[in-house]
């Protein structure tokens, strides 16, 4: 009997280390962070605990932060924004804002285990939940289910994949943004050497976004940088390609894995303004 449960107990050990590798949470707000824009509102939702690793303390109540960013336009569509591993919201500040100058409102999540979200240890499947309650939260700022846009950067293209393959497009959201993309975390560590390849074959965190993106039957706008060694282009080249029309390749010469807004910034700015143009439909605001 003690055997059993030490060995269940260093298993869930082993799974959380691998998890804190893959997915590199990071807590707490910059001290360099100013604040956001007046009218901006930042505040947090309850979800019920996960009990996924008996290494995290199960708290009786965990939350996720959520950022509210509207947009001057009224009639601007609403972006619900997903980040990759590593930085918070706080750290993609740039990139929230650039989205926003180029036309959306803006709703972003903090996963359980980054900023100031309840610190656990991520997973696929507490991220899909995370996701989940900001979905709701979408719902609610934006009941124009036509202006309803779903993006994901890096980690969090395979978030918004997964989401927006269980949507219905123009009954539940008007389109798909992904910047950065992979076609599964798979793919990415048989890119990134052995070690990340064999940390593949000890845990069950896929976002195979390759099995699920034949689902999204919304316009798609996809956008990568030639110069990404974090997620090789021809990862989301590919992923690209097994993706229905009508879709969108935005390639940002020499850009990076998360400098794409100021590499390529006109491009970026006029491809963003002419798909919303193209395929959001407007919304009647009084």
């Amino acid at each position: 009997m003690l055997f059993s449960l030490l060995s269940i107990t260093s298993c869930a050990w082993l799974d959380g280390e691998q998890r804190q590798i893959i997915y590199r949470p990071t807590q707490g707000v910059p001290t360099d962070f100013m604040g956001l824009r007046s009218g901006d509102e930042r505040y947090f939702v309850n979800v019920p605990p996960t009990g996924h690793n008996p290494i995290d303390a199960v708290d009786a109540v965990q939350r996720v932060e959520i950022w509210w960013l509207p947009h001057a336009n009224k009639n601007a569509p609403t972006l619900l924004y997903f980040h990759g591993t590593f930085r918070t919201l706080f750290q993609n500040m740039r990139k929230i804002e650039a989205l926003r100058e180029a036309g959306f409102a803006v709703l972003a999540v903090e996963y359980r285990g980054w900023g100031l979200s309840t610190p656990i240890t991520p997973s696929e499947q507490t991220i899909l939940q995370d996701a989940a309650v900001a979905w709701a939260e979408l719902q609610r700022r934006e009941p124009h289910a036509g202006q309803r846009v779903i993006y994901g950067h890096s980690m969090g293209s395979g978030v918004a994949v997964d989401l927006a393959s269980r949507l219905q497009p123009r009954l539940d959201y008007g389109a798909l943004i992904l910047e950065s993309a992979f076609t599964s975390f798979a793919d990415v560590a048989r890119e990134g050497g052995l070690i990340l390849q064999f940390l593949s074959y000890l845990n069950n965190e896929r976002f195979a976004s390759i099995e699920k993106i034949a689902l999204v039957g919304a316009p798609l706008l996809m956008i990568h940088g030639s110069a990404d060694s974090t997620i090789p282009v021809r990862l989301g080249e590919k992923l690209f390609a097994a993706a229905n029309p009508p879709k969108l390749w935005l390639g940002i010469e020499a850009g990076a894995h998360s400098d794409l807004d100021q590499v390529g910034h006109a491009q970026y700015q006029a491809t963003l303004r002419s798909f919303i143009k193209k395929y959001l439909s407007a919304k009647q605001v009084p």
